[in-house]
């Protein structure tokens, strides 16, 4: 790991963070916001939804069972999410209960062969390239730019090894410290840093906006532009 086939398995149970939007967040997504620092209501609140119209096209990679796609489609009244998935994630979304403001695109790579292209408004995704290699955030960014309208944005969550090492690894953070000690081929968290994330965003064709919007202590997340 984390190969493409580790991924392709690892997630079959589908993650969810639950509702990432609560006031009163549950304990699951209590734990998870003390172990990245921040809060995903704010970090949406502040971030995402003004990025966002009602007829926005989102094209979301990695859903799980939809804890940020339910809060995409919220704001979404008269626009459309595409998710894309090495799982069969309408299972959990149930595209049927949106009128047809939701399309499930399962994949077995990361060519986003089934997406139309030039279409997208926003490119989003949070906890999924930080279980990817530099190698393969590169493609997946490359191939998603292709479907993003000119002009559009990607808004980008990945893993921060300089921040894990302000913080101090350790349990709380729920990344183990011996990682430090590992190839990226024996650990779930691969490294990467914004130095790192901005070569590739930047050799994928995007333009890199922020390379970090300030959102969490443990994680950078990146807004990028596809040029016009």
């Amino acid at each position: 790991m984390p190969t493409l086939d580790w991924l392709r398995k690892e997630f079959h149970y589908g993650y969810s963070s639950g509702d990432v939007l609560a006031w009163f967040p549950d304990k699951h997504r209590r734990e998870e916001e003390r172990q990245i620092v921040g809060s995903y209501r704010r970090f949406f609140m502040r971030e995402v939804k003004p990025r966002l119209r009602p007829d926005s096209k989102v094209l979301e990679l990695g859903p799980g069972r939809g804890s940020w796609s339910r809060s995409l489609l919220k704001y979404l009244p008269k626009g459309e999410l595409h998710t894309v998935d090495f799982q069969d994630v309408s299972q959990w979304l149930q595209p049927k209960l949106y009128d047809g403001r939701l399309t499930c695109h399962q994949v077995t790579d990361n060519t986003m062969a089934p997406v139309p292209d030039a279409s997208f408004d926003l490119f989003f995704s949070l906890g999924v390239l930080c279980h990817n290699n530099s190698a393969d955030i590169q493609t997946v960014l490359t191939n998603a730019r292709k479907k993003v309208k000119p002009g559009g944005i990607a808004i980008q969550h990945y893993g921060d090894w300089k921040k894990l090492d302000t913080l101090g690894w350790a349990t709380r953070h729920n990344i183990p410290k011996d990682f430090k000690d590992k190839r990226d081929d024996e650990i779930w968290w691969p490294r990467n840093d914004q130095e790192t994330m901005r070569r590739c965003c930047e050799n994928a064709g995007w333009k890199v906006v922020s390379i970090d919007l300030g959102s969490f202590g443990r994680d950078s997340v990146a807004l990028l532009e596809n040029p016009r």
